[in-house]
């Protein structure tokens, strides 16, 4: 079952367009917040392939990037990743023809908001699995999805966290570092002080007689 759906520039993260199977499960807005991020991480530039699949809980994204746009879908486990796919295909092919153009130039969120009309269209044909025009999607030769890569929702996302912290914590260090070598200085000066005020009556004692 597709549970949610996501159209968003690449380049900056921001949200086109969204389908949404609203009010039947509570977690919905947790998923669509970890749909965000996932894009977000994409708009950093890591490098992560045009199509993948990321496991979530219950639920698995799949996503497909092309023309600097970002097709996200999330579906449970057991959903065809076929059948997902091409549904995201369907989109891709729709959204280009109808928006292609404007793309670029769109300065708000959710600017195709109309969109959604035939993202519930799309996403009702693929709904129930054993229909006879998914069946045939699902023996489809030309369409192979064995070499998109699965990973795990904490992986992915966990990156740009990992990189903070890493960032973070050299800066600590350094910090650290700088008040241990302030301190270490301050503490030499007050030993240099403290020996140099206590042995100078005897210094000044002895410089005397050896005259």
């Amino acid at each position: 079952m597709v549970k949610l759906t996501m159209i968003a520039r690449v380049t900056d993260g921001l949200p086109l367009a969204e389908g949404l199977d609203t009010g039947r499960d509570p977690q919905d807005e947790f998923y669509k917040q970890q749909a965000k991020s996932i894009v977000k991480n994409l708009s950093k530039g890591q490098n992560e392939p045009s199509r993948m699949s990321i496991e979530t809980g219950p639920y698995v994204f799949h996503y497909i990037i092309e023309g600097h746009v970002c097709y996200l879908t999330m579906c449970d486990c057991s959903y065809p990743k076929k059948l997902a796919f091409q549904y995201l295909e369907e989109l891709k092919n729709e959204f280009e023809g109808a928006n292609g153009d404007q793309i670029e130039t769109a300065a708000r969120p959710y600017a195709f908001i109309k969109f959604d009309t035939f993202i519930q269209k799309t996403k009702k044909l693929y709904m129930d699995t054993r229909t006879q025009r998914n069946i045939a999607k699902l023996n489809d030769d030309l369409y192979e999805v064995q070499q998109i890569m699965t990973r795990n929702v904490q992986e992915v996302l966990g990156v740009g966290e990992k990189l903070d912290q890493v960032s973070e914590m050299s800066s600590r260090l350094t910090s650290e570092s700088r008040i241990y070598a302030d301190k270490a200085k301050e503490l030499n000066q007050q030993v240099s002080l403290f020996f140099t005020g206590r042995f100078l009556p005897f210094i000044a004692m002895i410089v005397p007689c050896s005259l």
